[in-house]
């Protein structure tokens, strides 16, 4: 599988756990009680699955290499989406300090606009890597890049995320499913 296939199958998971902190955002809006858990694992799990280690594989292998080969980090989708990748992580920030303090009051209505703020903003980031991003880079890279950049992603998985790492958060996403699939 090319770099840009492994980084789509994780833009499939990651939209799973998109869905199930959107739901439990609509059901904290409409006054149902929910349990601040999901926020909680939400947002550890975009800080760690979604940006240590799949925004990492994108900014310091995949952009840094489609920029050797000519694409511009000034202007074009390298910076759009540099700039989205900060924007997620105000987001993602603001959740965690919301989820960790309760869902009450004014904390639940910033709770749930952080959510759907990140949500909306991540739904259309897949979208343009998906079906811009990505397929420039298959047209743009070597075989030899393609190579490099897939032991790059290895390098990061074991070094920055650890075994197992995958295979938790995979789980945590079926146990949350089942409340908010």
């Amino acid at each position: 599988m090319r770099p840009t296939g492994d980084l789509m199958a994780e833009h499939r998971v990651i939209e799973r756990m998109l869905k199930i902190v959107s739901k439990a955002a609509d059901g904290l809006d409409s006054g149902q009680k929910v349990d601040k858990q999901v926020f909680v694992d939400a947002s550890d799990f975009f800080k760690n699955f979604a940006d240590k280690c799949h925004h990492s594989k994108e900014e310091t292998l995949l952009f840094k290499r489609l920029m050797e080969r000519g694409l511009s980090g000034e202007v074009g989708p390298i910076s759009v989406l540099m700039r989205e990748h900060q924007d997620g992580r105000a987001h993602v920030r603001k959740i965690s300090v919301l989820s960790a303090k309760g869902v009450r009051g004014a904390s639940r209505e910033a709770l749930v606009m952080h959510t759907r703020g990140y949500v909306s903003l991540l739904t259309q980031h897949i979208l343009k890597e998906d079906k811009v991003l990505f397929p420039m880079a298959d047209e743009l890279l070597t075989p030899d890049d393609q190579d490099e950049l897939e032991k790059g992603f290895e390098k990061i998985e074991e070094e920055i995320m650890g075994a197992g790492t995958h295979e938790r958060y995979h789980h945590m996403i079926e146990e949350w499913e089942k409340k908010y699939g």
